[in-house]
């Protein structure tokens, strides 16, 4: 294990917010990373291929099962290798990017990444910026469906297993919004604690995971 896996899935570039607050973990980041831009480069969603090529024996693959198990093997040993994780996910639509989800997807196979799960307790940091506030004090509290169901798939003792910390700068459409002019500063704090939160994050898994 020797790298760190940055999984990117914002489709909106360098006007992306977590791709930037993604910067400064990098910024910090002590080693070596390996990047992997969804929004780029998207892997291919599940298929039955995909499916029935887990439980078939491999000399007895189709030329499409094998062609979706070598996506799967690739994207699995990539996963397997790292010593650390950073993961860029934003708020679409209350939930992750579809091309998040494919990713997901392709690598939670039973017996290889989970139950068991080689990579558990390995850590993580997930960044999540959203449009607006879904905080226990806002009017959208709960509709937030992109953290904890990020969390339970990365984190949870019977899924990845990772020690997953969050990030999730808020507020992100108040500079472009006249509407929602009045909640600039809250964006704006919300964005100094996100990129402060993720330099001290940096720093301190990059010096544990050194050895």
């Amino acid at each position: 294990m020797s790298y760190l896996l940055h999984i990117d899935s914002s489709a909106s570039g360098e006007a992306s917010v977590s791709r930037q607050v993604a910067q400064s973990f990098l910024d910090s980041w002590k080693g070596r990373v390996v990047h992997r831009d969804l929004a780029a480069t998207p892997v291919p969603h599940l298929s039955a291929d995909g499916i029935t090529a887990r439980v078939t024996p491999p000399a007895e693959h189709t030329a499409e099962q094998a062609a979706a198990a070598a996506v799967q093997d690739e994207l699995i040993e990539e996963f397997l290798g790292a010593k650390a994780y950073l993961f860029t996910v934003p708020m679409y639509n209350l939930s992750m990017p579809s091309v998040f989800k494919a990713w997901l997807d392709q690598i939670m196979v039973f017996g290889r990444t989970f139950k068991p799960a080689p990579a558990a307790g390995r850590p993580a940091v997930l960044i999540s910026a959203r449009g607006g506030s879904y905080g226990p004090d806002a009017p959208n509290h709960g509709l937030d469906y992109v953290v904890p169901t990020a969390e339970s798939v990365l984190g949870h003792e019977s899924q990845l297993g990772l020690d997953v910390t969050s990030v999730a700068p808020e507020m992100t459409m108040a500079p472009h919004n006249p509407a929602l002019a009045e909640f600039l500063p809250l964006h704006e704090t919300s964005m100094a604690r996100a990129h402060d939160r993720v330099r001290q994050l940096a720093a301190s898994i990059s010096n544990a995971t050194a050895a």
